[in-house]
């Protein structure tokens, strides 16, 4: 069988769906060497493969050039999406499709499958308010109405899926997220020492880490730390860390840094930006514990990441994250500064609950894994084609 996927996040590697198609790619190759692999992507403007996996010879990863070149990003990924694609697939033989995030042809010319992580732009009004985003959602809605498969990263994502989407559930397949063998618990105290120094982190702290759009909730992780900060038993920083991007240009993407100032909390909260892969276990690992008390998840990765790092970890009890954390985590209302605030002193106060959660986290990262997902996927490309 050859099997083409679509490799447009390999120019993104560090969204979620870059990581995604990264790692099951090579999970891919770790289960079958018997079918045959096209990777595509397109050349748009300005853009590049950044990070491509180590793959076997089943793989061919090929760049496609032609109009989507000349389109700008945001016309040009269109016209990749659901016509330039369709025409590599015919060229080269390729006889099923699998679109690994929600954007597959709305009449393609083979099988396909799509993986739909969630649908947050349909369920969260905020985030689907704009025509061109409406427009493009009823594209990949109706699209994916149409594929022979669904994949997704949770079951609560595959609920959601099939309440707004209208797709029987027999059709929705869910496919767990992992993390990287590289996120593991560090003890190196010298490279945990430098890590400090370089972000200006002087003592123990607690680690928010991911995006800043509004479902992040990162104003109300501000919030509870300035209520928590004096029944602290020893002093305690807060460490907001990953790509501000679009912060404070836009209306879902607030900066957190006005507030920080306005509560006076410049010198206890410091705020980084976007954190290396080679630096993401150290900042877990130095960390008293994980904040993650997101409005809405299809998955979470930060909070298996922090898991496997054996970092404690407080998230939400809503969408994906109680299916993901297990009882590995202390689990709190999102939408509560209150309940926020009390986990945060409850975690760095309690080195018994700390050693607890840590251990379960560790038991719990290892329940997931690529190999795993990659042989879901696959045994959906067998359905299918059957």
């Amino acid at each position: 069988m050859r099997i083409a996927i679509n490799g447009y996040f390999l120019q993104q590697p560090a969204t979620g769906s870059g990581e995604h198609l990264y790692y099951l790619l090579e999970g891919l190759d770790s289960v079958d060497a018997e079918n045959r692999y096209l990777v595509l992507h397109p050349r748009l403007s300005n853009s590049r493969v950044a990070r491509v996996p180590h793959l076997g010879p089943q793989f061919d990863i090929q760049e496609i050039t032609g109009t989507a070149t000349r389109l700008g990003i945001r016309w040009g990924k269109l016209w990749w999406e659901q016509v330039a694609l369709r025409g590599a697939c015919a060229r080269l033989g390729a006889e099923l499709l699998h679109s690994p995030y929600f954007a597959s042809p709305l009449n393609s010319n083979l099988p396909t499958v799509v993986t739909v992580h969630d649908v947050i732009p349909m369920i969260l009004p905020a985030y689907g308010r704009a025509l061109h985003v409406k427009i493009y959602n009823a594209l990949v809605g109706a699209a994916a109405r149409q594929a022979r498969a669904i994949l997704t990263v949770s079951e609560a994502s595959k609920q959601d899926i099939v309440r707004t989407l209208g797709i029987p559930a027999e059709r929705v397949h869910v496919t767990y997220n992992a993390t990287d063998a590289s996120l593991r618990p560090i003890e190196d105290e010298a490279a945990l020492e430098d890590m400090r120094e370089k972000y200006g982190i002087t003592g123990d702290y607690l680690l928010y880490f991911g995006g800043f759009d509004l479902r992040k909730n990162v104003e109300r992780i501000v919030r509870a730390f300035h209520a928590a900060r004096d029944s602290f038993d020893r002093p305690c920083q807060l460490v907001l860390a990953g790509s501000l991007g679009l912060a404070g240009q836009h209306p879902l993407y607030p900066d957190p840094r006005p507030l920080i100032r306005e509560l006076g909390l410049e010198q206890q909260v410091v705020v980084k930006g976007r954190v290396s892969e080679e630096e993401k276990p150290l900042l877990y690992s130095a960390a008293l514990a994980f904040l993650f008390p997101s409005l809405y998840e299809g998955f979470g990765m930060p909070v298996l990441e922090a898991m496997a790092c054996g970092t404690p970890v407080l998230t939400s009890n809503n969408s994906s994250l109680p299916e993901v954390a297990g009882d590995a985590a202390l689990l709190v209302d999102p939408h509560s500064t209150e309940e926020i605030s009390q986990g945060m002193v409850r975690l760095a106060n309690d080195a018994s609950l700390r050693e607890e959660l840590r251990a379960r986290g560790l038991d719990r990262a290892r329940d997931f894994s690529w190999e795993q997902s990659a042989a879901t996927t696959l045994d959906v490309y067998r359905q299918v084609m059957a």
